[in-house]
């Protein structure tokens, strides 16, 4: 029986988020491949690498290990973009997009009696290596452009290697299990180009793969009427990511290419994945589905968008999270009744007796849509939600930071944009709860300072150190919630296989 093919429209508005998201809007919740989860910034901390900074977009969350057979491939219809705003004015300057193709070789193995081939239902027949990916059944690769101005309209240029010159680059598999791929720190790493940047005198580089996912916090206990003591130790509970991967999309870029004409160190910065608003599919076309041939409209639609981390998650009300995702940073001003009078102060209030800041909240104005004046405030700046990092600020070196960042004397880290030790969580809900009230920052209402006179909130979950070269896995539980003091920073992703009871170290 021939079936007629299928018609699926997504009449999706324009909409804006801003947050660390891990399934934070309805809608985005539906589509995990297009689904930013976190963002990070900061001026590069590898030795030999002064004066660049790394971008780390992470996709595709709370991806299982062991995720077979298929396990995590980024959608090949979409486009992920990495904006910079380089002027202060709430609009993107510099778009870096990455597109990504997979290509399924449909690798086939003789069974009955007269050897017949017949396509495998597996991702891979055999080991892997850098060198060798014969065994393996599907090729995901991509390209990454800049485009200067409106993305919207310019024509963008490609990235090249600055070994051969091509535009193509390779995505390492996921971390199927050590039996497939036996040393997969090795292997990941033969896929860290050095690439030519277009206009740019110095070279950068880039990577998009599977890592583990470095965000911590206790996701669970958070979302129950923070089921937690928010006073407590901040070691006091578990990271709900600590065996989960991610995607993640990094590009190392020289800072002296990202600032504007007139040299200005301060850049914002936030990652959208966009999908075309109209598909077809031919159920009855063999590889439509498989090969992504079916037909796509040309009009595309912003559905994800990612700057500061937990403002999706923690600040913008449930109505507006999905209009939230697919709106632009000059246009950040209708969601500002969510900035300058926070729920979240309430609710903890009602839970556990803390004190409310006074309202309109200039404090969070500060921090989420202007910067911070003399840490990475642009010298003229549009109101709009971006995470901003002052690039003439130097990096600390990882033995040194601090993962209260700013709060903690550390001015290179959050929210002078964001490293992957910053402990994010316990910072935003100590600014939520008016550390920052003050003269110097903002006022809260007609307050001047903390009501909660510096109370150390926590939800509980902290990584134990900045970085390390390799990490272990114990029983069913992964503790190093730590990271690489090199790009791609991320650690290695937890392998398919061993996995729990039989886990042992991995690289």
């Amino acid at each position: 029986m021939k079936l007629k093919p299928l018609f699926l429209a997504l009449t999706l508005v324009p909409v804006l988020a801003i947050a660390s998201s891990h399934r934070e809007a309805p809608f985005i919740s539906t589509m995990p491949q297009v689904d930013g989860s976190d963002f990070y910034m900061f001026m590069s901390y590898e030795t030999g690498r002064q004066g660049y900074v790394t971008f780390l977009a992470n996709y595709n969350p709370l991806q299982t290990p062991g995720g077979g057979p298929n396990f995590y491939a980024l959608d090949p219809n979409a486009y992920y973009d990495i904006h910079i705003d380089n002027a202060g004015h709430a609009r993107s300057d510099l778009t870096f997009r990455f597109r990504f193709t997979n290509t399924y070789k449909n690798l086939a193995v003789p069974t009955g009696a007269n050897g017949q081939p017949i396509a495998v239902p597996l991702l891979n027949i055999g080991g892997i290596s850098s060198t060798n990916q014969n065994a393996l059944n599907r090729i995901e690769t991509y390209t990454v452009e800049l485009i200067d101005g409106n993305p919207e309209t310019a024509r963008g240029r490609p990235l090249v290697s600055s070994m051969g010159g091509s535009p193509v680059f390779t995505k390492p598999v996921d971390n199927i299990g050590f039996k497939s791929i036996n040393d997969y720190a090795n292997y990941a790493n033969n896929y860290v180009y050095d690439v030519v940047i277009p206009g740019c005198s110095g070279h950068g580089r880039v990577f998009a793969g599977q890592r583990k996912d470095g965000f911590v916090a206790d996701l669970g206990e958070i979302f129950d009427l923070v089921n937690l003591n928010p006073l407590g130790s901040r070691e006091s509970t578990h990271n709900a990511l600590t065996d989960k991967n991610v995607d993640t999309l990094a590009l190392e870029i020289p800072a002296a290419c990202l600032r504007d004409s007139q040299g200005s160190p301060v850049i914002g910065a936030w990652t959208t994945a966009s999908i075309p608003r109209h598909r077809e599919i031919d159920p009855d076309h063999d590889d439509s589905l498989a090969n992504a041939s079916n037909e796509w409209s040309k009009d595309y639609v912003q559905v994800s968008r990612l700057g500061q981390p937990l403002v999706n998650e923690l600040v913008i009300g449930l109505p507006d999270k999905d209009k939230f995702n697919g709106s632009h940073p000059h246009n950040d001003a209708q969601f500002l009744k969510y900035v300058t009078n926070p729920t979240l102060p309430v609710l903890v209030n009602a839970l556990f007796g803390a004190a409310v800041p006074h309202t309109p909240r200039y404090d969070l104005i500060t921090v989420f849509l202007t910067g911070v004046p003399g840490l990475n405030q642009p010298a003229h700046v549009t109101p709009s939600e971006e995470l901003r990092l002052n690039t003439s600020t130097p990096p600390t070196p990882p033995a040194k930071q601090n993962d209260l960042g700013v709060l903690g004397g550390d001015l290179a880290g959050f929210p002078n944009g964001r490293r992957p030790y910053d402990d994010v969580v316990d910072i935003a809900l100590r600014v939520e709860e008016g550390a920052l009230c003050g003269p110097s920052i903002g006022v809260c209402g007609d307050e001047t300072k903390d009501p909660n006179s510096g109370a150390p909130f926590t939800d509980g979950a902290r990584s134990p150190g900045p970085t390390v070269a390799t990490e272990k896995l114990m029983g069913d539980e992964y503790p190093a919630d730590t990271y690489l003091p090199q790009f791609p920073y991320l650690m290695t992703p937890l392998p398919g296989s061993p996995n729990g009871v039989n886990g042992v170290a991995a690289n």
